[in-house]
C-alpha cells in the first residue's frame, strides 16, 4: 500500500496478523518480543511499479542472516534492512528467508511506453486533446497521437486537414519527485517500441483558427501500407467569441490558480474570493483567465458580462492595526493579483488595472520605509513596499467589496523575562499524519504518526518551558485535513509554523544508504528560518544532511506566518529510524530544534 504526502510516495506498515516484533513506542510504551520475519514494505506480496529497480523494508531478529534469493543482505543492529534491487521488465520474484520464515514478493515492473494494438491503429489513450477545449481566434490548437512509424498522421478539424509530423528526439524530463533521489536529469530519447519488435512514434502538429465557432471533435486519420483507419477524437474544438466572452468570479477563500490547466502545473498567488475576470479559454474543468492563469472551474461562477470587468485606480490609503499594517487599495471591481516577496521588499502586481494615481498616504511606519508604484503595463499596475527589515511575518489579501485589502504583519515582540527568551512568542506546530493517514512507516512497521507526535509533544514542553505560547494541530492520533491544519495556521497567526515529519522515498530510491535532515520552504519569508534549523540541527547533534529544499506542500503555503516542514530522518533507513525512536535521542532533537528557534529568533 502507498500513500502519497508532502508530494512524495511513502510506505505504509504491513501489520499482519501474528506479526510481532521488538519496538520501544514513545507514546504507548509498548514492548513486544519479536520472533518473527517482518516485511513492512510491500505490504502485498504482489507489488506493481514502473520503476527500473526498487527498495524493500523489513525486520528480523539481529541473531543469524536473512536471506533474499539466497544472498545474504546488510541489517542494521537491531536487525532491520532495506536493500534495493533491479528490476526486470515483468514478473520479478523474490524469496526472503530468515532461519525457517519465508516470504514470498512478486514485483511486476510494467512499461511507461505506450501500448499499441497490433496492425494499423493508434496507441490506446494517445489521441490529444482527450478533453473539450476553447481558444481565441488566431490561438494555436495542437494535436498529438502515437501510432506506428513511417506511417501518416493527419487531423480532419472542420474544413482543414492538419498533417502531424513525428517527433523522434524528444527529450523526456523525470517527475518532479526525481530530485529527491538526485535522478532529475533530461531523459535521453529512446524509440518507442511495440511488442518489442515494431517502433512507434509520436506525431504532433498545430493549426490556427481565425474565426470564431464550433469545430468539432477532430477526426484522426492513420494511413500505412496503402490502408487508412479513422478515430475520432475526445476532446472538441470550440473557438470564441472576442467580443462576447463570459466573466469568472471566485467564490472561494483562497481560488488556486495555476500555470496551466492541470495539477501539474505550478501554482500561482492565490485569487481572493470575488476576484472578476474574462474566461479567455477551458480545457476540461479548467478555464484560463484573461491575465493567463488556469483556475478550476468549480472555484469559480460564470456569467455573461457585456464589458470586460477592468479598473482604474487612484489614491492609496495605509492604517496601523494592532500587529500589522494594512494598505487599503480602492478599485472599480476585484481584479486579479500577485505577490512576490524579496529581500526587504514585497511587490503587489494588480491586473486588469490602470493607475491614475496622484496621491498616496504613509505615514513613518514600523514596517514600510517607502512605497514605490509603476505601470509596467497598459493594464497593470505593480506597488513595491520598501521594508525595514529583512524578515517578512506574513500576509493576507482579502476584498471588502471592490476595494483590495493587504495586511502586513509586523515582527513579534517579546516581554523577556529571565530564561525565557520566547516570551510573547506564539508557535504552531503540526505533529504530521494521525489517525487514518499514518505517514510513512519503519522497517518493523512502526509508524511516522507516532514519531510525529512524540517529537512534537517534546519540543512543545521544550518551547512552553522558554516562554512561547504553543498550538497544536493534534494532540493525539486523530485525523486532521490538511485544509484544517492550514486554517488554523491562519487562524492563530502565529509567529511561526512548524509541521513536523519524516521521511521515506520513491520506489527507486535507496533506502538504505539515504538518510539525513531536511527543511522545506515555499514563501521567501520562510526561507531564513528552513535554512537556520536545518544547519543548526545538523551541527548541533552531527547528523547528517539532507539538504533545503523549496516545495509546493500544503504546510508549507500558508503565507499569514513564515511556515517550514521538516523532515526529521528517514523512517526507511534502518540506522536513522533506530535513532529517530530512541526517547532519549528525541529528547535531545527536541532540545536542540528548541534552542534553534530561540536563536532564529534572536537575529
Amino acid at each position: 500500500m502507498q500513500y502519497s504526502t508532502m508530494g512524495k510516495t511513502v510506505k505504509l506498515a504491513g501489520l499482519g496478523i501474528g506479526i510481532a516484533f521488538t519496538i520501544f513506542n514513545p507514546i504507548t510504551e509498548i514492548t513486544v518480543a519479536q520472533q518473527s520475519l517482518v516485511i513492512s514494505f510491500p505490504s502485498q506480496t504482489e507489488y506493481q511499479t514502473s520503476s527500473d529497480r526498487m527498495f524493500f523494508l523489513g525486520s528480523a531478529p539481529p541473531a543469524g542472516n536473512v536471506l533474499v534469493n539466497g544472498q545474504a543482505i546488510q541489517r542494521s543492529p537491531a536487525g532491520h534492512f532495506a536493500p534495493s534491487f533491479s528490476l526486470n521488465m515483468g514478473e520479478n520474484i523474490f524469496i526472503f528467508r530468515y532461519q525457517n520464515q519465508e516470504k514470498r514478493i512478486k514485483v511486476n515492473r510494467i512499461s511507461r511506453q505506450a501500448n499499441v494494438p497490433n496492425g494499423l491503429a493508434f496507441a490506446q489513450g494517445s489521441l490529444s486533446p482527450s478533453v473539450n477545449i476553447a481558444r481565441l481566434p488566431g490561438e494555436l490548437i495542437c494535436f498529438s497521437a502515437i501510432a506506428p512509424t513511417n506511417a501518416t498522421v493527419t487531423v480532419k478539424l472542420g474544413n482543414q486537414n492538419i498533417p502531424l509530423s513525428p517527433q523522434v528526439k524528444q527529450v523526456e524530463l523525470p517527475p518532479n519527485l526525481a530530485v529527491l533521489v538526485d535522478k532529475n536529469q533530461p531523459i535521453p530519447p529512446t524509440p518507442l517500441i511495440k511488442g518489442g519488435l515494431n517502433p512507434i512514434s509520436k506525431y504532433e502538429g498545430c493549426a490556427v483558427a481565425s474565426e470564431a465557432g464550433e469545430l468539432g471533435f477532430p477526426e484522426f486519420q492513420l494511413t500505412g501500407n496503402g490502408n487508412t483507419v479513422s478515430q475520432v477524437g475526445q476532446g472538441r474544438i470550440s473557438i470564441l467569441t472576442p467580443a462576447d466572452l463570459e466573466i469568472a468570479e471566485v467564490i472561494v477563500d483562497a481560488g488556486v490558480a495555476r500555470t496551466g490547466p492541470s495539477t501539474d502545473n505550478s501554482r500561482l498567488t492565490p485569487l481572493p474570493k470575488g476576484t472578476l475576470a474574462t474566461i479567455t479559454g477551458r480545457e476540461g474543468d479548467w478555464v484560463r483567465l484573461d491575465y493567463g492563469a488556469w483556475i478550476k472551474a468549480e472555484e469559480v461562477r460564470i456569467s455573461r458580462g457585456s464589458v470586460p470587468p477592468k479598473s482604474i485606480i487612484r489614491s492609496v490609503s495605509a492604517r496601523e492595526i494592532p500587529g500589522a499594517t494594512q494598505v487599503i487599495f480602492p478599485l472599480q471591481v476585484p481584479v486579479p493579483v500577485s505577490v512576490q516577496q524579496g529581500d526587504r521588499t514585497f511587490t503587489l502586481t494588480l491586473y486588469n488595472t490602470t493607475a491614475q494615481t496622484d496621491i498616496i498616504r504613509l505615514d513613518d511606519n514600523p514596517l514600510i520605509s517607502r512605497l514605490d508604484w509603476q505601470q509596467v503595463a497598459p493594464n497593470q499596475v505593480q506597488y513595491t513596499f520598501n521594508l525595514k527589515s529583512g524578515q517578512q511575518w506574513g500576509y493576507q489579501l482579502k476584498y471588502e467589496g471592490t476595494s483590495l485589502v493587504l495586511t502586513l504583519r509586523h515582527s513579534p515582540t517579546t516581554s523577556s523575562q529571565t530564561g525565557k527568551p520566547l516570551t510573547g512568542i506564539t508557535i504552531l506546530l503540526d505533529p504530521g499524519h494521525g489517525g487514518t493517514e499514518p505517514g510513512a512507516a519503519g522497517p518493523n512497521g512502526y509508524l511516522e504518526k507516532d514519531v510525529n507526535l512524540s517529537v512534537s509533544r517534546l519540543l512543545r514542553d521544550q518551547l512552553v518551558a522558554r516562554g512561547a505560547t504553543v498550538y497544536m494541530t493534534r494532540e493525539d492520533d486523530k485525523t486532521v485535513s490538511l485544509q484544517e491544519r492550514m486554517a488554523m495556521i491562519n487562524s492563530v497567526q502565529p509567529a511561526i509554523a512548524i509541521s513536523i515529519h519524516h521521511n521515506s522515498l520513491p520506489d527507486n530510491g535507496d533506502a538504505f544508504n539515504t538518510s539525513g535532515f531536511a527543511a522545506f520552504w515555499y514563501h521567501p519569508q520562510a526561507h531564513s528560518l528552513a535554512v537556520f534549523l536545518q544547519k543548526y540541527v545538523v551541527q548541533k547533534l552531527n547528523r547528517p544532511s539532507y539538504g533545503v529544499y523549496w516545495d509546493n506542500l500544503a504546510l508549507t503555503r500558508p503565507h499569514s506566518a513564515p511556515s517550514v516542514l521538516l523532515e526529521l530522518g528517514f523512517m526507511s533507513n534502518p540506522f536513522e529510524f533506530e535513532w529517530a525512536t530512541n526517547p532519549q535521542e528525541q529528547s535531545k532533537l527536541a532540545a536542540t530544534l528548541a534552542d534553534g528557534i530561540t536563536e532564529w529568533f534572536k537575529q
